[in-house]
């Protein structure tokens, strides 16, 4: 619920927080979007992890196809935040800490404890300042929707659905395993090299040697820690809790619960679920690092019992009617908005002709290379 509310309303940030109008591009109900707010929000869409892993740059320029498509987006996000924004004060919600902590609390027990929850954060590169700050936004969204209809869901609406949706509720067959990583991702391993003040003048030849050098002696380690375990099973869980670079489950034994084979990245499912129980794997290695696992269970496909999943159903659709009274307020704030574009070509009216306009010269370019593909193809 709190991811889908957050991607609703676009990444959160504080509109309110600017002290200078100079580069106002949009006027919401005469509230300033500054220039400053969207470079800060297209900087976090267009760099992100994904993008960067693909090796994609997307610069920032109008003619750049990929570049209108985020900024239609940005500007979208900034405008419905604006109006949310005023909303909301215009209701005096308010988010004391008591409120925080409780959210905070609930977030902490789903995941299963503090340190999960930090580590999950981490991973993400999140910092807890910025998440809480967030997550103060995201109390109030839905302290905002609350107010309009306190959402009620019965047990009886979640039986109904479950009944009409059984095939939702099937699982695949599953293993319980247990993992030891020794993190290793020629990426990470590469910046951290390059973070370092002697090797900033580094050339690619060397920085790969460096790179393999790591990657070898990781490999070593896991392989080392995979020899002590093979014929000693039953000393896997004390030497993950010493070895194992997955913090989120070190502290557990290594312990990764039951999953499906689709919950899990090649190689490390095929090798899980080829496995019999309280053996130990040859090292695997993932793009994350070098695994050693050990499976402890399996359970057979069936179907989960409606008292398991209840809860997570009136959740589930609690959090779709929610969904419902945020978008219908968004539509009527955006109809009734005076919404000013000081700087046209932030207009998405604008945006949007552009795009069509670039994707209409890529198929002509596209039917100039290659007629013969276009040429029986059925006219739009």
């Amino acid at each position: 619920m709190k991811k889908v509310l957050l991607t609703m309303l676009a990444s959160v940030f504080l509109l309110t927080g600017c002290n200078t109008h100079k580069d106002v591009i949009i006027k919401v109900n005469n509230k300033p979007i500054t220039q400053s707010q969207f470079d800060t929000e297209y900087k976090k869409v267009a760099t992100n992890d994904m993008l960067a892993r693909m090796g994609i740059d997307i610069p920032q320029d109008d003619n750049n196809f990929m570049y209108l498509m985020i900024k239609d987006k940005v500007v979208n996000e900034l405008i419905v935040r604006s109006l949310v924004d005023q909303e909301i004060a215009k209701r005096h919600i308010k988010v004391s800490n008591a409120d925080l902590n409780n959210e905070l609390k609930t977030m902490i027990d789903k995941v299963g404890s503090k340190e999960q929850f930090n580590a999950i954060l981490k991973r993400n590169g999140v910092s807890n300042e910025q998440f809480k700050k967030e997550l103060k936004e995201e109390v109030k969204v839905k302290k905002l929707v609350n107010m309009i209809e306190n959402v009620k869901i019965s047990d009886k609406d979640a039986e109904i659905f479950y009944k009409k949706n059984t095939k939702k509720f099937m699982y695949p067959d599953r293993v319980r395993a247990s993992h030891i990583l020794i993190l290793a991702n020629p990426m990470e391993i590469a910046n951290k090299i390059k973070s370092q003040p002697e090797n900033k003048d580094l050339s690619d030849t060397i920085l790969k040697e460096k790179v393999m050098a790591e990657m070898q002696a990781r490999y070593a380690k896991a392989l080392s820690i995979q020899a002590a375990l093979k014929n000693l099973p039953d000393n896997f869980e004390k030497t993950a809790r010493e070895e194992s670079e997955d913090v989120a489950t070190a502290k557990k034994g290594g312990d990764l619960g039951f999953f499906a084979k689709a919950d899990m990245v090649e190689p490390f499912a095929t090798q899980a679920f080829s496995q019999q129980p309280n053996t130990i794997s040859p090292v695997i290695q993932t793009q994350y690092g070098y695994h050693i696992i050990k499976v402890t269970d399996r359970m057979a496909a069936g179907q989960e019992p409606f008292v398991k999943v209840k809860d997570q159903i009136k959740l589930y659709l609690q959090t779709q009617r929610q969904m419902v009274i945020l978008e219908q307020l968004i539509n009527q704030m955006k109809a009734s908005a005076k919404i000013e574009y000081v700087n046209e070509s932030y207009n998405p009216v604008k945006i949007q002709e552009k795009l069509k306009e670039m994707a209409k010269q890529r198929q002509q370019a596209a039917e100039a290379v290659n007629p013969e593909k276009f040429s029986a193809a059925p006219k739009q």
